[in-house]
C-alpha cells in the first residue's frame, strides 16, 4: 500500500549559514537536541509516519534545486511532502494527515495558529512545476499557480513543529524547551 503514499522529501543540503552566523558550532542538521542531531529528530517523525521518505542531502545551488532533485528522484511517486530536514518538532501524524489531504486538493498546507508551516504537500499534477524549481526559491511558484486555480487546502494543526525550524542557536533552544514541555 505504501506505493499509493506520497513520499516524504527530506531537504538536507541547505548550507546553514545562519545557523553559524548565529554562534553555531556544527551544521545545523548535525547540532544536537536532547542529546540527539537535530536530523534524525525529523528522520525518526518521518519513519513513525509510515510514509515513503527521501532524503536529499547532495549539495545543491538552492532549496528550488533540492526540491526538483528530489521529485526527480522519485518521480513515479503518486505526490510528495516537502519536509526541510530543520523541523525537528513535526509529528508523525501531522505527516499522515497532510498525505491524506492530498486526496481533496493539489497542495496542502499546514497551518499552526494562523502560521503556514511544512511539510507542504503536492499531488502528482504538481510534477511538471516542482521538476522545473531552480535556484534558492522554494516551491512557493507552485503553491501560487494551484491557488489560483482553487486547488490548494490550508490544514489547521496542532503542531508547532510545522512551524518550528532550526536556523539559528536561539532556534535550536527554543526547540529545546518545546520538546521539553512535550515529554
Amino acid at each position: 500500500m505504501r506505493h499509493h503514499l506520497p513520499t516524504v522529501l527530506i531537504l538536507a543540503s541547505g548550507r546553514g549559514e545562519r545557523f553559524a552566523a548565529s554562534g553555531g558550532s556544527v551544521h545545523k542538521l548535525q547540532a544536537l537536541l536532547a542529546g540527539k542531531p537535530v536530523l534524525q529528530h525529523t528522520l525518526d517523525a518521518v519513519r513513525a509516519s509510515g510514509l515513503p521518505w527521501h532524503v536529499e542531502d547532495a549539495g545543491h545551488g538552492g532549496m528550488g534545486d533540492s526540491i526538483a532533485a528530489a521529485v526527480r528522484a522519485t518521480a513515479e511517486a503518486p505526490g510528495w511532502l516537502v519536509l526541510p530536514g530543520d523541523l525537528p518538532l513535526v509529528l508523525p501524524e501531522t505527516l499522515r494527515t497532510i498525505a491524506a489531504a492530498l486526496a481533496d486538493c493539489a497542495v496542502a498546507v499546514p497551518v499552526h495558529q494562523g502560521e503556514r508551516g511544512h511539510p507542504v504537500g503536492f499531488a502528482a499534477e504538481c510534477l511538471p512545476g516542482l521538476l522545473a524549481l531552480a535556484g534558492e526559491q522554494g516551491a512557493a511558484s507552485v503553491v501560487r499557480q494551484q491557488a489560483q486555480q482553487g486547488r490548494v487546502l490550508l490544514v489547521e494543526v496542532e503542531d508547532v513543529g510545522t512551524v518550528t525550524d532550526v536556523d539559528t542557536v536561539q532556534d535550536l533552544d527554543r526547540a529545546e524547551r518545546l520538546l521539553a514541555a512535550r515529554r
